[in-house]
């Protein structure tokens, strides 16, 4: 054979591969596309349904200026709708962890409740692979920015605003629990998730994760999701869920409304694994004050912020049964009702489950590191590093 029947074999051979490729993804993106399609099918859309050309404009082509945040879901946009309403996007990435079934979760929960304490969803685009979300646009961004951000993008939250803020929450998540029309469990409630207006009234966001309560059922059992420090122990341990599981995670996000610390990231002392067992450990000397942020000085109410600390350690109790339904909770802070004294052992939550154990478990292993001299600090140990099933982390990212 001449050289020129070689070429011509090994470019037949070449688009033969390259075809049987094509037809292989062909294959694999219309199995895809049919299964999505199979899950928006005879989806009755609550909300407005806004094109991707509508959105592409608002958002000036997805411009990195209009970027303001950037989380499990995919990246945030400010946008501009052309009747002048500002709005949020929130674009599905083709590489996020969050997806139909998260997305039609969202569409569904918060197209149906309308509160004041919740974040209003102006509509969503469904147009093939393109997938987002549009909110009503909140200039102050979340209140994790607000407690733990950076210094430069931080705002200082004094006294009064951080009480309205904490009691906020505790009506959109009693409206969620107990006054709305479909009972629902947010599964995600923490700093990330609750959004600020322009005069810093509390949203709560994301509902990617949030599960239907029926009025008849005491629990129900399911996949465990949400974020580690954050959920109650019956349902990170067994997947047994109710709305005292956000009431749990309303409790943590107090401590850190409070202390203005993060309770996974904070470790006071050696002894202590994070901001809750702190709280857990003062709470039988009664010392709250060591708790309150010391960036609020003279500014702090200290009857306010001792309830409010006295509060989220009733919420936070290992059991689900003393711990307090959120409209008791909102009586409690607006001072209608008097918090209860619970003994800090009560309920069955013994010293074990307020970390005794891993307190332990770390001294024996720095004892043995230290021993073989590579002690290794506790912010930096593996073991106890924070892991999340969050699926909507939204960092703060510089407007241009």
């Amino acid at each position: 054979m001449n050289k020129t029947a070689y070429v011509g074999i090994a470019v037949g051979a070449s688009c033969f591969v390259l075809l049987v490729l094509a037809v292989i993804w062909w294959k694999r993106s219309s199995k895809h596309n049919k299964r999505k399609d199979k899950d928006f099918q005879g989806m009755e859309l609550r909300t407005i349904s806004f094109s991707f050309k509508q959105l592409k404009s608002a958002t000036r082509n997805f411009s990195v200026a209009n970027k303001i945040g950037e989380g499990g879901f995919g990246p945030v946009y400010k946008g501009m709708l052309s009747d002048g309403t500002v709005v949020a996007v929130k674009q599905l990435s083709s590489e996020s962890r969050q997806g139909n079934r998260e997305f039609l979760n969202e569409v569904g929960v918060i197209s149906c409740l309308q509160h004041p304490n919740l974040v209003k969803l102006h509509g969503c685009c469904i147009e093939g692979d393109q997938l987002m979300l549009v909110y009503e646009y909140l200039e102050n961004n979340s209140l994790s920015n607000a407690l733990f951000g950076l210094n430069k993008s931080k705002l200082m939250l004094d006294w009064p605003t951080r009480f309205k803020i904490c009691i906020g929450i505790a009506r959109g998540l009693a409206f969620l629990h107990e006054e709305s029309r479909l009972k629902i469990v947010h599964r995600d409630i923490k700093a990330t998730n609750v959004l600020l207006d322009k005069d810093l009234n509390p949203k709560i966001a994301d509902f990617g994760l949030a599960r239907l309560h029926e009025d008849d059922q005491t629990h129900v059992s399911t996949r465990v999701a949400g974020t580690i420090g954050y959920m109650a122990p019956e349902y990170a341990l067994w997947g047994f869920l109710s709305d005292k599981a956000d009431v749990y995670s309303f409790g943590v996000l107090a401590l850190e409304i409070v202390s203005g610390k993060n309770n996974t990231s904070y470790i006071p002392r050696d002894n202590c694994i994070c901001l809750l067992d702190w709280a857990c450990q003062l709470q039988k000397s009664r010392n709250y004050e060591e708790l309150f942020d010391e960036k609020l000085g003279s500014d702090i109410n200290k009857e306010e912020a001792e309830i409010m600390v006295k509060i989220a350690l009733l919420c936070t109790n290992g059991s689900p049964s003393i711990r307090p339904i959120m409209s008791e909770v909102v009586s409690m802070l607006e001072g209608q009702t008097c918090v209860p004294e619970i003994d800090p052992e009560a309920g069955g939550y013994t010293d074990d489950l307020r970390f005794k154990a891993m307190r332990d478990f770390r001294e024996d292993k720095y004892k043995k590191n230290s021993r073989s001299q590579h002690s290794t600090s506790a912010q930096t140990d593996p073991l106890f590093s924070v892991s999340s099933y969050d699926h909507s982390e939204i960092e703060p990212v510089e407007t241009r």
